[in-house]
């Protein structure tokens, strides 16, 4: 999958911008607050759908205006795309929407269209983070290459909130509604619990070999740590499992008037030479695990779905030390297309893709 055309209308400091980039390496280098990171945000936006920084979808629309469009072209395995994801601002009030191939469509739909994979200062949070941080990884890199699971997670969310709506009322329970609830959770838990455990076994060895070659010599283990612990990976079991454990909680939901066991409290631990990486390793070792775990995502989802995703990098380089800062870079070749923000051209890769300079909300690129 590549990234072909990127258009950005009134988004962050970007009053207009039309990119084509290369495959292989787009370097990315400017000054701080210049608009290297909107750019990385853009074309995750375009592809998720989400923005992995802002906290409300109004806040990436340029300031002073009412509508922000991020547009990409993109070649994937099955033919040339065109997306489009636009965020109208009105007072506190936004609305987003998204076109495919010119148009208008639901984001079940568009989800999955342009894979991304991003590595961003604030992931070191899938380690130091709640457990909410991990499930949402979990969730961002399922709900990408398996359209079945958005499907059933947000199914599973709905009858959450609609059970937990009524247990939270102060009249009478109706048991009735609430064993339909119930069902929908053990329906849709069970396919969620699954694709976590295989998405973990998945990502485990080959985020092994990436630690190792980050940082010879430590292990990194990630173990999926389900509320609902099953022995047996069947739906049958875990469908069992998660049945009786709601049955077994119902008195606690009585009193905290909410629903205390399914994959909604799952967790991920991240393990380094046998110890908790939050509890015991140094910033360093959490930010090399981390970025292990991106190219893990990124190699799992190029399998799964027999199309590499897009590689997003910012500010990568100032987060490792020089040894694994160089050990990560030679592996640069290895990704179909990749952006990488840097705030100076580092020699290890001036030679190695293509390199623009950002500044002030122009992209210029640099002759060779």
């Amino acid at each position: 999958m590549l990234l072909r055309r990127l258009e950005l209308s009134d988004f962050r400091n970007y009053r207009r911008l039309d990119l084509e980039p290369s495959p292989g390496l787009n370097l990315l280098v400017g000054s701080n607050a210049q608009g290297k990171s909107n750019l990385l945000e853009a074309i995750a936006l375009v592809g998720t759908g989400k923005s992995f920084r802002a906290e409300r979808d109004g806040d990436v629309v340029r300031s002073d205006c009412e509508l922000g469009i991020v547009r990409a072209t993109a070649a994937a395995r099955t033919g040339e795309i065109n997306l489009a994801c636009a965020i109208e601002r009105d007072g506190r009030a936004t609305r987003k929407t998204f076109s495919l191939n010119g148009n208008s469509v639901r984001y079940a739909r568009y989800l999955g269209r342009l894979r991304v994979v991003t590595f961003v200062p604030s992931d070191l949070q899938l380690v130091t983070g709640t457990p909410a941080v991990r499930r949402s990884f979990l969730n961002g890199a399922l709900s990408q290459s398996e359209p079945r699971y958005y499907h059933e997670l947000a199914r599973y969310r709905r009858a959450l909130q609609q059970r937990n709506a009524l247990l939270k009322d102060a009249g009478t329970l109706d048991e009735d509604l609430l064993e339909v609830y119930a069902k929908a959770l053990v329906d849709s838990g069970t396919h969620i619990m699954l694709a976590r455990a295989a998405l973990i076994g998945a990502l485990q060895p080959e985020a092994a070999r990436a630690h190792d070659r980050f940082a010879p010599g430590e292990r990194l283990e990630l173990r999926y740590d389900p509320n609902c612990a099953f022995e047996s990976a069947t739906a049958h079991d875990v469908a069992a499992v998660l049945r009786a454990r709601l049955a077994e909680s119902a008195e606690r939901e009585r009193a905290r008037r909410a629903t205390v066991v399914g994959p909604h409290r799952d967790d991920v631990e991240l393990i380094l030479d046998g110890a908790s990486l939050e509890a015991y390793g140094s910033q360093g070792q959490q930010r090399t695990a981390v970025l292990a775990l991106k190219v893990a995502e990124y190699s799992v989802m190029r399998e799964r779905t027999a199309d590499a995703p897009v590689l997003l990098l910012d500010d990568v380089l100032s987060e490792l030390d020089e040894a694994r800062a160089s050990a990560f870079l030679g592996e640069m070749g290895a990704y179909e297309q990749a952006f990488v923000t840097a705030t100076h051209l580092p020699k290890d890769l001036s030679a190695a893709g293509r390199s623009a300079r950002v500044s002030g909300g122009t992209v210029e690129w640099i002759a060779c």
